[in-house]
This record gives structure tokens, C-alpha cells and sequence, in this order.
């Protein structure tokens, strides 16, 4: 094919001519930045009603990760990024686990907004041993109880919530952010809404006629010590000068009194965790199945509810005899 430049005359072959492409230096057009997503990915949490700590934890996490891995948007992370991350830290293979974890979650929350086209992190991992933790003895629970001076409000406070936790089975969280509405003093229950729970789901707990009683005392003199320091919380556990406690589980007010009971009464193995632990072993005993523990801790999945049980070997076999 040829074509005639109408002032000279001169004939140019257009099919023997490379074309070839000019060089830009503009920079590639990158899907989303990681701020930008990390931005809008926190604000979908806080309409899902994810709670302050669990977004905070997000945020310095993903920020964390961009940081040492140096990328700047969303599609430069890659399984090579995400195992040089892992590999920069300094600490136990579980806290690189809960990171791992919280990374995915994020990853995954990328993916539902069309960031990526695959799932590519699902296969990364980090193993960890998985320890049984022991659960607090009853007795030593019950000890306690009768060691605590509830005739003073601090007293009366602690042992209201590890009555709580004993009979529940609600985290410490979830105990710092109890408010008064979520007593059901009608249908003897908690009424627990997902904003303050790790699974975002509604959950009722029955209670029984003891912590009904201590309720209604604590309430009482509850609102006696706001008025006085002219507090409006509604919170069920509140401190001795009517402010809302801490709901950090390391710096809550009560886990540092169970700390201060444990050393001073001598009694071990004695905090939030083990008081949860022992309120799922209590189910187990009373013939509860493994399924209604589970719901009741309000776990996602049937593993970590059996991490709880500390089923002894003998004790397994045991009751399998009963089976056969």
C-alpha cells in the first residue's frame, strides 16, 4: 500500500514501516493506594459495627506491613511481600499468627471491594503448637469469693463480675462495655447486641437469681457514685469514681484485681481467661454438647471452643466407654 504526499510526489510503503511504540515516563496506573484502601475499608467496619480496638488493631497492622514491606498500593502485595513480613518479626510464631490473621482479614475485605482477582493469601501460614490452657478450678473460684470484702463497692464490683464471668462465660471485654440495658431483669437474661461482642452477634445468656440480686445492688449503688461525681455512663461495671473501666483486658481494672486477689490469697491460674474456660468445662460436665459451648462463647469455630474444654486422656476415654 503506498501513499503520495500531494506536494512532492513521493511514494511511502506503509506496510514495510515498524511501528514502534514511544517510552512514557508516566507512572503505571496502580489499582488503589494501601492508605486509600486501608481508609475505606475501616469506615465499612465502622458501619458494620466493628468495634474501636478491632479497627485500631487493623489499622496498625496493614500500616505496619506497608511500612516494612515499602509498597504503596494494594496490587504490589504479593505472597513473597507478605512472607518477608512475617519473616522481619521479632517475636513468637502466635503473635506472627494473630498479625497473619488480621493481614488476611484485611486482604480479604480488598478482594469484596475488586482489588484483587484471587484469593492468593489463603495458603500462607505460620504454625504454631496450640498449648490446652487450663481453666480456673471451681473451688478456687468459690474461695475467692468468700475471700472479697463485698461490703465495700470494690468489693462488691469484683465479685459481681467474676461472678459474671463464672456464670456467663462473657469475655473481660464484653464485661467492660455491660451496660444496664443489656440486663433483661424480666427474663432473667443478658441481652448482649453485636457491637459488644468479637463476633458482631446477638447473644442471650440466662443468668440465675444470685447475680440477679447483685445487679440490682451494684446499680444501685452505681448511680449513687456517678451523682456524686456527676458521671452519665450507664455501665454496670464502673470505677470507684463512677468513670467507665478500661475495656483493654491487659489494663482492665478487674483483671488487675484478679491479679492482686491471685497473689494475695495464693490461688493460681486465676484470671479472665481461666474464669471463661471454667464456665465452658461447667457446661461440659452438665452434658452440654460441644456445639451449644461454642455458641454460647460465641466462637466461629468448634476448634478453639475444644481448646477450651482441657479434656484429660483418662477422661476422654472414659466417657468414649459409654459409647461403645
Amino acid at each position: 500500500m503506498t501513499k503520495k504526499s500531494g506536494l512532492f510526489n513521493i511514494d511511502f510503503d506503509l506496510e514495510g514501516i515498524e511501528i514502534i511504540p514511544q517510552k512514557s515516563n508516566a507512572k503505571v496506573n496502580h489499582s488503589k493506594k494501601v492508605e486509600d484502601a486501608l481508609c475505606i475499608i475501616l469506615q465499612q467496619m465502622q458501619t458494620s459495627g466493628y468495634r474501636t480496638r478491632t479497627m485500631k488493631d487493623y489499622e496498625t497492622i496493614v500500616l505496619n506491613f506497608q511500612k516494612v514491606t515499602n509498597i504503596e498500593y494494594v496490587d504490589e502485595v504479593k505472597t513473597e511481600t507478605i512472607y518477608e513480613w512475617l519473616e522481619s518479626m521479632q517475636v513468637t510464631n502466635q503473635t506472627k499468627l494473630t498479625r497473619l490473621k488480621a493481614l488476611k482479614s484485611f486482604l480479604s475485605k480488598c478482594y469484596n471491594n475488586g482489588w484483587y482477582n484471587s484469593k492468593f493469601w489463603q495458603t500462607i501460614n505460620v504454625k504454631v503448637d496450640k498449648k490446652v490452657k487450663k481453666g480456673a478450678k471451681p473451688n478456687d473460684i468459690q474461695v475467692l469469693l468468700s475471700l472479697i470484702d463485698s461490703s465495700t463497692f470494690i468489693g462488691l464490683r469484683d465479685a459481681t463480675a467474676i461472678l459474671t464471668m463464672y456464670k456467663t462465660g462473657i469475655r473481660i471485654n464484653t464485661l467492660g462495655l455491660l451496660e444496664e440495658h443489656h440486663v433483661d431483669f424480666e427474663n432473667k437474661q443478658l441481652v448482649l447486641d453485636g457491637s459488644i461482642l468479637k463476633n458482631h452477634q446477638l447473644l442471650k445468656l440466662p443468668i440465675d437469681e444470685q447475680l440477679i440480686g447483685l445487679y440490682k445492688i451494684l446499680i444501685k449503688q452505681n448511680r449513687k457514685i456517678r451523682a456524686y461525681y456527676k458521671e452519665s455512663n450507664t455501665s454496670v461495671f464502673i470505677s470507684n469514681v463512677g468513670t467507665t473501666l478500661n475495656t483493654k483486658s491487659t489494663n482492665n481494672a478487674i483483671s488487675k484485681q484478679l491479679t492482686k486477689y491471685s497473689k494475695k490469697f495464693g490461688l493460681e491460674n486465676m484470671n479472665p481467661h481461666a474464669i471463661r474456660r471454667a464456665y465452658a468445662k461447667n457446661l461440659l460436665n452438665k452434658g452440654a454438647s460441644i456445639a451449644l459451648i461454642s455458641k454460647a462463647l460465641g466462637h466461629q469455630s468448634l476448634d478453639t471452643t475444644t481448646l477450651y474444654l482441657d479434656l484429660d486422656v483418662e477422661e476422654v476415654a472414659k466417657d468414649l466407654r459409654e459409647y461403645l
